[in-house]
């Protein structure tokens, strides 16, 4: 947690997010991703300062453990001083122990990102996903919270000025936007207008550019002048140039062996291969995007 000091921007994670992203397809399949086509709104997170904490705490956390669909888990919410926004127990269940950081008790309208972190912690425990590091557990658990729609609540807790900074979650602002950009161009949603932070709005708008690009690389057919140019150059030199986009040419074995391009699919990034032969219609094996190709 980003409290007063820096607050990193810009991509540093962008690969480990894709591969999240791939690895959400891949464990949960495109029919259960579908079912998360419904965010979490402000209304069922909503957290007054009239309030009581903890019976509040608990009924946001309870909505949360709805919205991921994990009716077994029952989440047990404290409180106490710490240097971590939150941290979670991952035990057998059905019980869950959270800690929140004290900051909470007086910056209740952040609660909701802080538990949608931590509940996803417990759902990627039962689905047993995980990534190899600690570092790398932490942006799994951020993208997969973002794609699955609660995380941006943690994108609204970012806020900057020239005195302070507060930033929940292990993206950058950046990043954040780009997964809910993702989510947003899949599930024809917008969830800018649920901000209350004005520095959400523009990481998100960066996010959503960046997001766009990964439509406009070759060779799919929405690519620039520029992308085009460069990959007819890198066809007539194929195999044998390693090309400077994402995307790369083999040959089939044998002497007339066919030549082929693999890229990756701009919405789950698992890579798909076709033949070169001009305009193809290719459709991804997982997440079943259908993608004209100019290749």
């Amino acid at each position: 947690m980003a409290n007063g000091g820096p607050v990193e921007h810009g991509y540093p994670h962008l690969e480990t997010v894709r591969a999240a992203i791939t690895a959400l397809y891949r464990r949960l399949s495109y029919d259960t991703v579908q079912t998360f086509s419904t965010s979490v709104v402000p209304a069922d997170v909503a957290f007054c300062d009239t309030d009581d904490l903890h019976l509040g705490a608990q009924r946001v956390a309870r909505e949360i453990v709805r919205h991921f669909r994990l009716p077994e888990a029952r989440l047990i919410v404290g409180f106490r001083e710490m240097t971590h926004a939150a941290n979670v127990e991952l035990a057998a269940g059905p019980e869950y122990f959270v800690e929140l950081n004290d900051r909470f008790r007086t910056h209740r309208k952040d609660i909701g990102a802080a538990l949608a972190h931590e509940v996803m912690h417990v759902y990627l425990h039962r689905l047993d996903l995980s990534f190899p590091t600690t570092a790398e557990n932490e942006i799994l658990t951020d993208t997969a919270t973002t794609y699955l729609g609660a995380g941006w609540l943690l994108l609204d807790a970012y806020r900057e000025d020239r005195a302070s900074s507060q930033k929940l979650g292990y993206l950058t602002p950046e990043e954040f936007g780009y997964v809910l950009a993702k989510r947003a161009l899949l599930f024809h949603e917008d969830p800018s207008v649920w901000f209350t932070s004005p520095q959400a709005y523009t990481a998100y708008a960066a996010g959503m550019a960046r997001a766009r690009r990964d439509e406009q690389q070759p060779p799919l057919t929405g690519a620039g002048w520029a992308g085009r140019r460069r990959y007819a150059h890198d066809r007539r030199h194929a195999p044998g140039v390693q090309p400077a986009g994402a995307y790369a040419f083999t040959a089939d074995p044998g002497p007339d062996g066919r030549l082929r391009v693999s890229f990756p699919c701009p919405t789950c990034h698992q890579r798909i291969r076709v033949p070169v032969r001009g305009r193809v219609r290719a459709r991804c094996g997982l997440c079943r995007t259908v993608l004209e190709c100019d290749t």
